[in-house]
């Protein structure tokens, strides 16, 4: 979970330098805005997910160009709290959307949940969901670490992918 961090900390600061500079907030004011923000950024901070979650919604049909980062922000939360599949569809959504950095960060959302996915799966017997969900992770969590490696500094995601290998191998 410590990518997680190391990610969280980065998209943070994505985030507040594009709002710095934002002059494309739709249909609710700027400070309003960074408030609302403010809450959900707290909520998912103090694990308050579904809070948080509601409050994400919210924002991103007015966030303009910072609807990404809110929408990998959504992704993180659903991850956290388990709602692998919202998170997987979500990070699905984005990646498809997405170049660059800001895709392979929603890959490793992804692939993290559609390894949690997968797993849950094989473990009610059902391989024939398990084993696509599996690869599906693999391929996600390989074009994250061929493209951008910085964002897996402390090899967590290296370390998930080997595991994802090993399981897929006696399938």
């Amino acid at each position: 979970m410590q990518f997680f961090s190391i990610a969280r900390a980065g998209v943070t600061s994505l985030f507040f330098i594009a709002l710095i500079g934002c002059d494309d907030v739709s249909d609710i004011g700027q400070s309003s805005f960074k408030s609302q923000y403010a809450s959900a950024r707290d909520a998912l901070e103090k694990g308050q997910y579904e809070q948080a979650n509601r409050r994400y919604k919210r924002l991103i049909p007015n966030s303009g160009i910072l609807q990404p980062r809110l929408r990998l922000e959504l992704a993180h939360s659903y991850l956290r709290s388990g709602d692998f599949a919202a998170a997987a569809k979500e990070a699905r959504y984005l990646a498809s959307s997405q170049s660059g950095e800001a895709k392979a960060a929603a890959l490793s959302v992804q692939g993290t949940a559609e390894h949690e996915l997968g797993l849950k799966a094989l473990s009610n017997g059902d391989n024939a969901q398990g084993k696509p969900l599996l690869q599906s992770a693999d391929r996600a969590m390989a074009a994250v670490l061929k493209s951008h490696s910085s964002l897996d500094p402390l090899g967590s995601l290296a370390g998930r992918r080997a595991s994802i290998k090993v399981r897929l191998r006696s399938l």
